[in-house]
C-alpha cells in the first residue's frame, strides 16, 4: 500500500472506531433510562469526553492528509466524507448524552408503559438499529444499505410527529406523570435527531462510493442526485 492508502486507512479505522464508542453511548444511555440507573448514566456522560476527543484526532489526521498528500478522486472525497461523518457522529454523542442526563436529573425513574405507549422504545431501537447498518454501509461501501436509511428514518418520523399527542394522552391517564411525560417528549425529540444525522451519514457514504451527492428538494421533499 501507498503511504496516502496506508493513511486512508487509519482515518477510517479510526472513524469506525468512533462509530463503535457512539454506539455504545447510545445502548447505554437507553439501559439507564429503562433501569433508571444512575450511576450507567454517568458512565455515558464521562464518556462523552472520549467522543469529542476522538472528533477532534480524526479532524486533524483528515487535514494532515490534505496537507502532505493533495489528494484527488475518490481518496479526496473519502476525507471530505469522513470529516461531516466525524462531524455527525459527535453530534449523536451529544444526544446520547443528553438523554443520560435527563435520567441524572430525573427524581422519579420511567414509566415503562409510557414510553410503550408514546413509542419510545420502539423509536430508540430503531434508532440504535440505524446507526448500526450506517456502520456497516460505511465499511462495506455498501450504497444499498445506505440507501435504505433513509425510509426506515420515517418511522422516527412518524412517531416524533405524533409524540405531541401520545404524550399528552399519558399525562391524561395520570397527571403525576407529567414530569416523566415530558422527558419522554424531550427524548423522542433527540431520538428524531439521531434519524437526521444517521441519513445525512449515509448521504456522505453515497457521495464517497459513488461521487453522487444526494440533496433535499425543497419543493418535494424528496431526494435528488447530483452527478
Amino acid at each position: 500500500m501507498t503511504p496516502l492508502e496506508l493513511e486512508i486507512e487509519q482515518v477510517k479505522s479510526e472513524l469506525v472506531s468512533m462509530w463503535m464508542l457512539v454506539q455504545s453511548q447510545l445502548n447505554k444511555a437507553k439501559e439507564a433510562i429503562t433501569l433508571y440507573d444512575k450511576d450507567v448514566a454517568h458512565e455515558v456522560l464521562v464518556k462523552e469526553k472520549r467522543v469529542n476527543s476522538f472528533e477532534l484526532k480524526i479532524d486533524r489526521d483528515c487535514e494532515n492528509v490534505f496537507a502532505l498528500y493533495c489528494p484527488v478522486a475518490v481518496d479526496l472525497r473519502f476525507l471530505l466524507a469522513a470529516l461531516k461523518i466525524n462531524t455527525n457522529l459527535e453530534r449523536i454523542g451529544d444526544i446520547a448524552s443528553g438523554i443520560a442526563q435527563y435520567v441524572v436529573d430525573s427524581p422519579a425513574n420511567f414509566d415503562m408503559a409510557a414510553m410503550e405507549s408514546t413509542g419510545l422504545l420502539r423509536m430508540y431501537d430503531e434508532a440504535i438499529n440505524i446507526l448500526a447498518d450506517t456502520r456497516i454501509a460505511f465499511e462495506n461501501e455498501d450504497t444499498v444499505l445506505a440507501r435504505s436509511i433513509f425510509k426506515r428514518d420515517d418511522v422516527l418520523d412518524d412517531i416524533n410527529d405524533n409524540s405531541p399527542n401520545t404524550v399528552a394522552e399519558v399525562i391524561k391517564k395520570d397527571a403525576g406523570l407529567l414530569p416523566e411525560a415530558l422527558y419522554i417528549l424531550s427524548i423522542i425529540r433527540k431520538l428524531e435527531r439521531v434519524g437526521d444525522q444517521s441519513k445525512n451519514i449515509a448521504e456522505e457514504i453515497i457521495f464517497y462510493v459513488e461521487a453522487k451527492i444526494l440533496k433535499h428538494a425543497k419543493s418535494s421533499g424528496k431526494l435528488t442526485e447530483e452527478d
